[in-house]
């Protein structure tokens, strides 16, 4: 197996003992990266078992694992479904996804997502994807810009910082995070100057990579795809991924409500295994990225139709 990882994988153990059900089953890796949770997973399958990888990032090509039982696919999980077809795979065991932006993202600067590391304003996890952050900051409309801050970053004077992005754009185009950096770190108290930016970052990637939409995708095409007692488990790092996921585990649905069928009946695929689940302190020492993290557990029931 390839020993080269780009970042420690959050809730190693904990995760990968929750996933495998069975070791003679098919999982898939939807989050592969630096391929921690798939070296996890391959250890613990038997021979007969396979595991299907997918990263959207052509760096991740760099980790791929020399074994017969595992498969890789250089694609954005939103295309789940698809290319497990194309291999003939209509039924799998269980789904891990570690979802967010990895430390091999965040440490090189050429990828543009780190605060304090200057590079271009990119985001994008998909070097081929033509929408970029630099795009977004500089040609999208105040209105536009605004609800992005606001609804992905929860970024309290939204409003103040847009206007401020605005108006220098209209002298100078923002080329890089440094500059970005720089326009709007007047508008933010010295106190919650890394929080606050970490959190405009978070919403320009997040509409640059389309975040929130492919993960609701990748729920959906779960529900179908994972098999009766099969488990879902889903690693998120901020509240917006970690709604999406509680509610569909909860409700069958993306908001807060129920989904119900003609007769009253709650609708949903899967029921929680146990409750939120956070890294230890000693976990957070060893691994920063560790800190935010949340883990949710889910398995698919046999009947989908019952009465709440």
């Amino acid at each position: 197996m390839n020993n080269f990882f780009y970042h420690n994988p959050v809730l190693l153990e904990k995760s990968i003992c929750e996933l495998i059900t069975d070791p003679n089953g098919i999982y898939v890796d939807v989050t592969f990266g630096g391929g921690g949770h798939s070296n996890e997973v391959l250890c613990r399958l038997s021979k007969k078992g396979k595991l299907f990888a997918f990263d959207q990032d052509v760096d991740s090509k760099k980790n791929l694992i020399d074994d017969r039982r595992f498969f890789f696919i250089n694609s954005n999980f939103k295309h789940l479904k698809k290319y497990l077809n194309h291999y003939e795979v209509y039924k799998v065991n269980g789904i891990i996804a570690d979802f967010g932006v990895s430390s091999h993202q965040l440490d090189i600067p050429s990828r543009g997502f780190s605060i304090i590391k200057d590079g271009p304003l990119d985001m994008r996890m998909n070097k081929a994807s033509d929408l970029t952050a630099e795009s977004v900051v500089n040609n999208y409309e105040q209105k536009k810009l605004y609800k992005i801050l606001k609804e992905y970053g929860q970024v309290s004077n939204a409003k103040e910082i847009v206007k401020k992005i605005v108006s220098h754009r209209n002298t100078k185009p923002i080329k890089s995070t440094i500059d970005l950096v720089k326009v709007v770190e007047n508008t933010i108290s010295k106190f919650s100057k890394y929080k606050i930016l970490a959190k405009i970052f978070q919403s320009i990637r997040i509409e640059v990579n389309n975040e929130l939409e492919v993960i609701q995708e990748l729920l959906l095409q779960a529900s179908e795809l994972i098999k009766v007692k099969g488990r879902i488990v889903c690693i998120s790092y901020h509240s917006l991924e970690d709604r999406l996921i509680k509610n569909f585990i909860r409700n069958g649905s993306f908001d807060n409500l129920d989904n119900r069928d003609f007769f009253g009946n709650v609708q949903k695929p899967f029921k929680k295994i146990g409750g939120l689940i956070v890294p230890d302190a000693n976990e957070i020492k060893k691994n920063k990225r560790a800190r935010s993290a949340k883990m949710r557990i889910a398995e698919k029931i046999w009947n989908i139709f019952y009465l709440f």
